[in-house]
């Protein structure tokens, strides 16, 4: 697999991890976003040793998009500060079965992950365990389908919980399109084969931890649900 490379300097790397593909190694075995970035970087590299590559956030499997990659430990110890600080921003594209309630919004939930399960749920507020989850959505667009109603939508995440986006938005009953997690349609009737859902991490802001540069980080979304609004609009 070849690497989609946004962004690279001495200290950190960006590229598109395609849906489908984990982030780390995992019990799959398949080939993880972690072990091609090293690869790449000891393929152009003069240097025998192993690279180091920090993940600096982490996309679930289904989901598409940037990520982003430290190559020493100092850089990846300011990346993660910033992270936590709300210093880099970050938004998605999603594709949702349903409609939001407003155009634009806020959503702040309390969400509480169960790690025997590996799925989390909206909680009220005051619940041991859970954590707040805010960010804010625009609806793009809106399509009527034979299968009912989908939602194009940008999303800004303010904070980075367990499967963060996908558990608000089916809490808000606007769940997103193929998630055999938390979309009651897809749970019901898994589709067999498909490998990812239609939420694509398209945009990420922030302001170079040692250079100073602005970067910007961008990737078009791609996967089945976001050419079926492709096609929708034609």
């Amino acid at each position: 697999m070849k690497l989609d490379v946004l962004y690279e300097d001495e200290y950190l790397i960006a590229c598109v991890k395609p849906a489908g593909v984990p982030a780390q190694g995992d019990k799959s075995n398949d080939m993880d976003m972690v072990s091609l970035v090293q690869n790449y970087i000891f393929d152009n590299s003069d240097s025998d040793e192993e690279p180091y590559v920090a993940v600096i956030h982490r996309l679930d499997k289904p989901v598409g998009g940037i990520m982003l990659f430290a190559k020493d430990r100092d850089t990846a110890a300011k990346l993660s500060d910033m992270l936590q600080d709300g210093k880099i921003e970050k938004y998605y594209q999603a594709v949702l079965t349903g409609e939001l309630p407003d155009e634009a919004g806020d959503f702040t939930d309390y969400i509480l992950t169960d790690n025997k399960t590996g799925t989390s749920k909206v909680v009220p507020k005051g619940t041991k365990g859970a954590k707040e989850a805010r960010l804010s959505y625009e609806v793009l667009d809106e399509f009527d389908t034979d299968d009912g109603p989908l939602s194009f939508v940008l999303i800004e995440l303010f904070t980075g919980r367990h499967h963060q986006i996908r558990c608000q938005m089916a809490a808000h009953k606007a769940p997103v399109w193929g998630d055999m997690r938390y979309n009651p349609v897809f749970k019901k009737k898994p589709v067999k084969g498909l490998h990812e859902i239609g939420l694509y991490f398209s945009r990420m802001e922030f302001d170079h931890p040692v250079t100073g540069e602005h970067v910007v980080l961008k990737a078009e979304p791609e996967g089945i649900a976001f050419e079926a609004i492709e096609l929708d609009e034609e």
